[in-house]
C-alpha cells in the first residue's frame, strides 16, 4: 500500500496539477460534504419540534409547551449543530 504522501504526488503527476491544488480543493469538498451533513441533523430536529432555530425551541420551553425532560438533550446537539454550522460556513467563506 502507497503511503498517502506518495499517492498525492502520483495524482498530482497524472492530473498536471499541484499538490496544493489538490489538498485545498480536497479541504473544501471534506467541509462542504461535513456542512451538509450537519444541516441535515439540523433539519431533523427542526421537523421533529417545527421549529426554525435553537431559540424557538427554547421559546417553546419557556411557553410550557414541550416537556424539557424529553427534548432537553435536543436543545443541546440543535444549539451544537447551529454553531458547528456557522463556524463551517466562516472557514468555507474564507477559502474562496
Amino acid at each position: 500500500m502507497q503511503p498517502k504522501v506518495e499517492k498525492l504526488d502520483i495524482l498530482a503527476r497524472e492530473f498536471n496539477l499541484s499538490k496544493e491544488a489538490i489538498i485545498e480543493e480536497s479541504l473544501t469538498i471534506f467541509l462542504e460534504r461535513k456542512l451538509r451533513e450537519i444541516k441535515t441533523e439540523i433539519f431533523k430536529i427542526r421537523g421533529k419540534y417545527g421549529i426554525s432555530s435553537v431559540e424557538k425551541l427554547e421559546e417553546l420551553y419557556r411557553k410550557g409547551k414541550i416537556e424539557e425532560k424529553n427534548s432537553w438533550q435536543d436543545l443541546q446537539k440543535l444549539d451544537h449543530l447551529e454553531f458547528k454550522r456557522d463556524e463551517l460556513k466562516k472557514f468555507l467563506k474564507e477559502e474562496k
